[in-house]
């Protein structure tokens, strides 16, 4: 089984094209190809409350290049979702629009709720230890969502407008970020100790760059060292010595900030980069949604 997904998020869009085999009865998820594409819809909706016509084109040429792919990888289903820049753009629904008439591709506006609640169905709490608990970290251009998992359950969750690109045009108020950091004090105190899950570009880079292998986590010390050396470069210097891409030398920065004021505050001394996301969420989805018609149809077949 193939499938594909779209998420449109503050500072790229990316899709995922995934191949779904099933061992013993068990779903397996294969990533074929990873296309991401560096718009940035945040840069004009969380200044201007509106997507710029020059945003917009680039949307839409980006959805008519997933489309052709998606037909050629031959995907039997697939879900596009818009996040925080789309869901705050009073045009929201007018590029929903233009997409579709030009693309055929349905994109889907969702809340903060409903992200974390895709970000969940990566089914990750189903491979933590038993008795552990855990904070899943999702750090975007818009939008930070934290989960708290104990004894495998989820306990708490929710979404904050704080993201890197808010950061980088100082949209985020003292009071928000002041709301954040008591929300996530209140909600981890009786779960110590805590071992945190990152998920996002960034943390999935800062990992890279740290040669971490799979199965070990990054340090609250490591990302700490590591924030404080790339704080020593300018924009041009990440990426000309660091070998950053420019989309990412920017963003790094307020990323590293987010995962370690989290950390810091709910006395996290690792995490655990699994290297999945919202599009990984959505994938789960598909496939669930695909076997459950399946077998709907063999009952009243």
């Amino acid at each position: 089984m193939k499938f594909a997904s779209i998420d449109i998020g503050s500072n790229a869009v990316r899709l995922l094209l995934c191949n779904v085999f099933e061992n013993d009865g068990e779903p397996v998820f294969k990533k074929a190809e990873l296309v991401r594409i560096p718009i940035r819809l945040g840069e004009d909706s969380f200044s201007a409350g509106m997507i710029s016509d020059h945003k917009i084109e680039q949307l839409v040429d980006t959805m008519q290049a997933f489309r052709l792919l998606i037909g050629v990888f031959g995907a039997v289903d697939y879900r596009a979702c818009a996040t925080a820049a789309m869901r705050e753009a009073k045009n929201g629904e007018e590029i929903i629009r233009k997409v579709k008439a030009k693309t055929g591709l349905q994109i889907e506006i969702i809340d903060g709720k409903t992200e974390a609640q895709i970000i969940y169905a990566n089914h990750i709490a189903e491979h933590l230890e038993a008795g552990s608990n855990y904070l899943y970290i999702d750090v975007g251009g818009g939008s930070t969502e934290v989960t708290l998992f104990a004894r495998n359950e989820c306990v708490a969750s929710r979404s904050f407008n704080i993201g890197t690109i808010r950061m980088l045009q100082n949209q985020v108020s003292k009071e928000v970020w002041s709301e954040f950091k008591s929300w996530i004090a209140t909600v981890t105190d009786s779960y110590k100790p805590l071992t945190g899950i990152g998920s996002g570009g960034n943390i999935n880079k800062l990992f890279k760059m740290l040669s971490k292998k799979e199965d070990k986590p990054l340090t609250y010390k490591r990302l700490k060292e590591m924030f404080d050396y790339m704080n020593n470069f300018s924009f041009d210097e990440r990426i000309k010595l660091l070998g950053l891409n420019p989309d990412r030398a920017d963003v790094i920065i307020p990323a590293s900030r987010i995962f370690l004021t989290i950390m810091k505050i709910a006395s996290i001394e690792k995490i655990i980069v699994p290297q999945v996301g919202l599009s990984d969420g959505i994938v789960h989805l598909l496939y669930e949604k695909y076997k459950k018609n399946i077998s709907s149809e063999n009952l009243y077949a």
